[in-house]
């Protein structure tokens, strides 16, 4: 009897401490686990919902800042020839140095279109050869190549007879200051008759650029 008292009295204490055991391991753990794993999710729906509000509040900047840019690349693309595929652009081209030839009272005898280059790197200066009276005027240097943009050279030469060399002048003028941008390349520039140096003999090799496809 005294024995089933001491062992009533160890298995008691055991079988408690055996029920905190698991009342610890299976309940109060998993109840913590689960507590522990609400607070990740409630922390990480707040960091979204916090992205999610300054975003909200820097949309009107945001906003400002495409307007931005698309103003900048339709200012971009004015300065380029346009047409597509590039067989037009290349005409475009052509076809804008012929109706400033022909606006100043020139008759255009060849033209020819040159084939495209890629642009690596930025044209080199112009060359002119012209006679004392009708030196051509400096040449505007191209605007620096955009960032990611594939750009391409597309060529055109025009031989024509010009009046005098005030025609000339205001050719050179006109191609130099206008958009899209047209450099003059090379100009060659020969008296038609020397007993009577009125009308010009004049070659313009003239280049725009392109964004390539």
């Amino acid at each position: 009897m005294k024995r089933n008292k001491r062992l009533l009295i160890i298995a008691v204490p055991v079988a408690v401490i055996l029920f905190v055991f698991v009342v610890y391991q299976y309940i109060y753990v998993g109840v913590m686990s689960d507590i522990a794993s609400i607070r990740e999710q409630q922390d990480a729906k707040m960091a979204t919902l916090t992205k999610y509000i300054t975003l909200i509040a820097e949309k009107p900047e945001l906003e400002k800042q495409l307007a931005a840019l698309k103003e900048q690349a339709k200012v971009q693309d004015v300065k380029l020839i346009s047409g597509e595929p590039i067989s037009l652009a290349s005409a475009n081209l052509q076809g804008l140095v012929k109706g400033v030839v022909s606006g100043r009272s020139g008759t255009i005898s060849s033209e020819r279109i040159g084939k495209p280059e890629d642009l690596e790197k930025p044209p080199a200066a112009t060359t002119a050869a012209a006679t004392p009276a009708a030196k051509a005027p400096a040449v505007k240097k191209a605007d620096k190549p955009v960032a990611g943009l594939k750009l391409q050279v597309l060529g055109v030469s025009i031989d024509s007879v010009l009046p005098d060399t005030s025609a000339l002048s205001d050719i050179l003028y006109s191609l130099e200051t206008r958009t899209p941008y047209i450099v003059v390349k090379e100009l060659d520039v020969r008296v038609r008759n020397f007993r009577e140096p009125r009308d010009l003999m004049v070659r313009i090799d003239a280049t725009g650029l392109y964004e390539g496809k």
